[in-house]
């Protein structure tokens, strides 16, 4: 097999049109089914549409992320109200997370929620995420928790104020006995935060498990190591070159 082209950076100052977008978080779908980040037919991702007004691109209710198409997507308003024709239901109740994220942060472009073993596992632990290694450091002071209030839906509006507050300029946050959620200008941001953070939640689970004690860096060292990843409107978008053109060849429908 010939070797790709390089890459090209991205223009900063590109704003995606509505079909790239389709085609990214289509792209995002597939990748959470295929890396085994899904539960059923539950959790959304979820982008904003450029444009005046809130109108966002969400999954039709009820696909598995494996059947997820650029052009199944469904827009819909603040509310998660379809905002086109759909033959698809849309979940309202399940985007109340998204919503409150999307209108609470205006950098918020692409939201992620998943209900990973490992993410809720780690949700359910007292000490949060620890400093286990150094995909784990990247973390330190990047990751915001937000305490559990039962299902997240229309009868408790009031918490999406509190999601908000305690997201604050985080990029990812522990939903407690809940799961992961993860934010980003681009799908491709918010996708590599969602996946080095479930690879944080996996190497702790695995580590605890060994029964022997964990040993753990020095403040100074996380400091340190958490200053040598970088951050800006370029995050992530290396691998997710290369994983969508894994899509192009095994999944080239999810363009369709």
């Amino acid at each position: 097999m010939p070797l790709p082209p390089p890459p090209v950076r991205p223009d900063p100052d590109h704003i995606p049109d509505e079909r790239e977008l389709r085609e990214d978080l289509a792209a995002a779908y597939r990748l959470i089914a295929l890396y085994g980040m899904t539960d059923l037919v539950f959790t959304h991702l979820s982008v904003r549409i450029p444009g005046e007004g809130h109108r966002f691109l969400v999954n039709p209710y009820g696909l598995l992320f494996e059947e997820i198409t650029a052009s199944s997507l469904v827009v819909v308003d603040a509310e998660g109200e379809p905002a086109q024709k759909t033959d698809w239901p849309v979940n309202p109740a399940g985007f109340v997370i998204h919503s409150a994220v999307h209108r609470g942060r205006e950098s918020a472009q692409c939201v992620m929620h998943t209900h990973t073993l490992a993410g809720m596992a780690v949700a359910a632990q007292a000490g949060g995420l620890l400093p286990l290694n150094q995909i784990s450091m990247e973390f330190d002071g990047r990751v915001a928790f937000h305490d559990y209030e039962g299902v997240a839906a229309d009868d408790n509006l009031s918490e999406r104020e509190r999601l908000v507050r305690d997201l604050g300029d985080k990029p990812c946050m522990v939903l407690r006995h809940h799961g992961l959620l993860t934010v980003g200008a681009t799908v491709r941001e918010a996708f590599y935060w969602m996946w080095y953070l479930e690879q944080t939640c996996r190497i702790q689970l695995a580590a605890q498990a060994s029964g022997v004690e964990l040993a753990l860096p020095s403040a100074e060292t996380v400091a340190r190591t958490r200053a040598q990843f970088s951050i800006g409107p370029t995050k992530g978008w290396l691998p997710w070159q290369a994983l969508k053109r894994k899509l192009d060849r095994e999944q080239p429908d999810y363009k369709d």
